[in-house]
């Protein structure tokens, strides 16, 4: 059970790409937040995503990998299996597990669509030769060989389902929320083996980063944290430069940097969707 069962050809749609539809997804994402370059090194580009960066996790210190289309150092020679697999599977091009700290328990429910565009607005990018550096981790081989086990009790597979009860933008909310966004990543509380406790799904809980918490995104009108919908759009799109408390510094100073580069309408039906979290 603990051996990586990675995704076969069939498992790509026939699919022509979208690559601005990649752009947003990439933002929304906020995979430059990760992959950024490490800021020892003062002459990386930082728009691009290059890798190296140290991400501080309970378990250890990870450095996210390049991500331009480098041919040796990045994803240049990935396939677009191999890019499926490592985010919808958790599965390395090498085979191996990946540790979540990478969040392909949220990209699993996404279309391999929006998968693939996201690709292919990668292989746009101008290419970085930057080397990958290993994680600093006790044991890494044992853990994740270990990693097998988490999945079996920990990953789902199951791809977003709208609800035919709600209005298309807010399952176009829901499905950026809870696929491309990773937002119950960060805001869902985790059991005893980190799996996320989904039945508590945005309820707030620990720091990933092991300092401090991180808060609910439940009840935000009830707890009067915002007026309606639309406050909750000014304070994505403008954070603290309107006076919106701890949303433009801190853990959400990137994401909120990422939310103010999308359309309004996504915007609007992120906002649309958390407000409906009660």
């Amino acid at each position: 059970m603990s051996a990586p069962r990675p995704l076969g050809p069939e498992a790509l749609p026939q699919h022509q790409a979208n690559i601005e539809n990649g752009k947003l997804l990439y933002t929304i994402g906020g995979c430059i937040n990760c992959h950024k370059p490490d800021p020892a090194n003062a002459t990386a580009d930082a728009s691009l995503p290059s890798g190296g960066a140290p991400l501080k996790t309970p378990i250890g210190v990870f450095y996210p990998p390049n991500l331009t289309p480098d041919a040796e150092t990045g994803l240049g020679k990935a396939s677009d299996l191999d890019f499926v697999n490592a985010l919808q599977r958790g599965i390395s091009r090498s085979g191996t597990h990946d540790i979540p700290a990478f969040p392909y328990t949220s990209y699993a429910a996404m279309r391999p669509e929006d998968v693939l565009d996201i690709r292919n607005y990668l292989m746009t990018l101008q290419p970085v030769k930057a080397e990958n550096k290993p994680a600093d981790i006790p044991l890494p081989f044992f853990l994740r060989r270990g990693i097998g086990l988490w999945k079996y009790i920990g990953f789902s597979d199951a791809r977003w389902q709208p609800d035919p009860a709600q209005s298309a933008s807010w399952n176009r909310g829901s499905y950026l929320v809870n696929g491309p966004g990773h937002c119950g990543e960060c805001h869902t509380p985790r059991n005893i083996f980190m799996v996320r406790d989904d039945a508590r799904a945005f309820a707030g809980g620990p720091h990933p980063e092991g300092d401090g918490k991180v808060p609910s995104l439940r009840g935000l009108v009830e707890r009067q944290r915002y007026k309606d919908a639309k406050d909750l759009v000014s304070a994505m799109q403008f954070g603290e430069t309107l006076g919106y408390d701890k949303l433009s510094s801190g853990g959400m100073g990137a994401v909120q940097t990422n939310l103010s580069k999308l359309p309004e309408a996504d915007v609007q039906a992120i906002a649309e969707y958390l407000i409906s979290l009660k």
